[in-house]
């Protein structure tokens, strides 16, 4: 299967990926473009990973959780963005998000909202009420490799794909 880098491609296995991801992925109309790839799960985290498997960093995107708060309400979304980008988190970001003050979320609360593995954090399967900012740049590259839910593989897929998940907006200058 095509993938970048090193790894082993296969279609995706519910043992690949975290529930809400299996989830997800059982009626997204992109997921036939998904493949999956198992990796040692100390290396999940980017640098690491794309050193480790020959993963170009520009190929490579995060998905980080912010909470965005107004008053006493609390909205969480999801920002994906290449792993050679940061999140311009208290700029555009909490704009966008119409909050007062906006921060990652802690990760207890990523992880126990997501059902999914810090580190391994993905766009495909977060809670339906969360939207999915996408950073423009994200869309230049033809495929991109993101989390999997789970801290021991990642997933690969046409970038084009991103924007087709529920609530998914493309944001450019995401990354600041």
């Amino acid at each position: 299967m095509d993938g970048p880098g090193s790894l082993t491609w296969t279609p995706v296995r519910a043992e690949l990926v975290a529930g809400p991801v299996s989830a997800a992925l059982a009626s997204w109309t992109e997921a036939a473009g998904v493949v999956a790839a198992e990796i040692d799960p100390d290396l999940a985290d980017t640098a690491a990973f794309c050193a480790r498997y020959g993963v170009d960093p520009a190929d490579s995107a995060n998905c980080v959780v912010i909470a965005g708060r107004r008053g006493e309400a609390t909205t969480y979304a999801a920002c994906v963005l290449l792993a050679t980008t940061r999140a311009d988190v208290n700029g555009l970001v909490r704009r966008t998000l119409s909050a007062r003050k906006a921060s990652f979320a802690p990760m207890d609360e990523a992880v126990g909202l997501t059902g999914m593995e810090y580190g391994g954090i993905t766009p495909i399967g977060l809670p339906p009420a969360w939207s999915i900012l996408i950073d423009a740049a994200v869309l230049e590259r033809d495929r991109v490799v993101i989390g999997s839910g789970l801290r021991r593989s990642k997933l690969a897929l046409p970038a084009a794909a991103l924007p087709r998940l529920e609530l998914a907006t493309v944001v450019e200058g995401l990354a600041g």
